[in-house]
């Protein structure tokens, strides 16, 4: 009995995949112009880049880091699409200034802590 089970369920298996084999379908290839490739959004990332760039402070930052502005430039038309865009959106997003008040925080709380458990002694006692 098991081997007529096992026969069945051999030739059942068999059977849907000599049926799959002439279900098989084509792929196509076909040559992408490079101008099909490259949107508008391009051009709109990297105007919003060098907006930013060529602002004073941010030049006059660079400079005081001893960055070439024309080589930064290079450096950012050479970011494919992708990277341009997340630089484009993480200028967009940041907030001017940084996050200082959560650092403050986070320092203020973990003196508290320290203070607490007795690590450090900020509040003398009299």
């Amino acid at each position: 009995m098991q081997l007529s089970l096992w026969r069945k369920t051999s030739i059942a298996i068999l059977s849907v995949a000599i049926l799959n084999m002439g279900m098989a379908g084509a792929a196509t290839a076909a040559i992408v112009d490079t101008s099909a490739l490259v949107t508008a959004d391009r051009q709109a990332d990297l105007s919003a880049v060098r907006t930013q760039l060529e602002r004073a402070d941010v030049r006059a930052q660079m400079e005081k880091m001893g960055l070439d502005a024309q080589a930064v430039d290079r450096r950012v038309a050479a970011l494919n699409d992708r990277e341009l865009h997340r630089l484009a959106v993480d200028m967009q997003n940041a907030p001017a200034g940084g996050d200082v008040v959560w650092l403050v925080g986070a320092v203020f709380v973990v003196l508290i802590i320290l203070e607490i458990t007795g690590v450090i002694d900020i509040f003398k006692k009299v």
